[in-house]
């Protein structure tokens, strides 16, 4: 019989496996008792340490991690996800474009456009009074393209 117990918080339930809800890690050999709820760290033993060391070497550092994080929460938003399409053949477009484009203001399409511009996803030239954007890198068009492709096909 494989069973474990998880000690919590008195103010929260104790959970304990039994016979009827096995541990889903039959090759468990071992209970398993987690300590305080006041550690950070898993007390579960690590049975693939090599494969976890591993894929531990692959993660890119915190700071790099922290900005594909703000970069993946610009792109959260269905605008800006349209000025990529939009934009990812090459194109340059001035704001009001961008604005039709949208079906929206120039100040809403303004300030999508500068949020990108100063994520270093468009780059901008002035001609005049006017404004043009285009990508900075293919990359990112062909990122949003393929994912919606993807969304589309599955």
């Amino acid at each position: 019989m494989h069973s474990f117990r998880v000690a919590v918080p008195p103010s929260t339930l104790r959970l304990e496996a039994t016979e009827s809800h096995p541990c889903y890690h039959s090759h468990m050999r071992a209970n398993i008792i987690l300590a305080s709820a006041s550690q950070d760290t898993c007390s579960i033993p690590c049975f693939k340490e090599k494969l976890v060391r591993k894929l531990q070497q692959k993660l890119p550092p915190d700071d790099v991690l922290e900005e594909a994080r703000v970069l993946f929460a610009a792109l959260s938003d269905r605008a800006r996800l349209k000025i990529l399409i939009a934009l990812q053949d090459g194109e340059e477009l001035c704001v009001c474009d961008v604005a039709h484009v949208l079906s929206t203001t120039i100040s809403t399409a303004s300030h999508h456009l500068r949020k990108m511009r100063d994520l270093k996803l468009l780059k901008y030239r002035n001609d005049g009074r006017m404004a043009y954007y285009s990508l900075r890198s293919e990359l990112a068009g062909k990122l949003a393209a393929d994912v919606l492709r993807a969304e589309v096909t599955i």
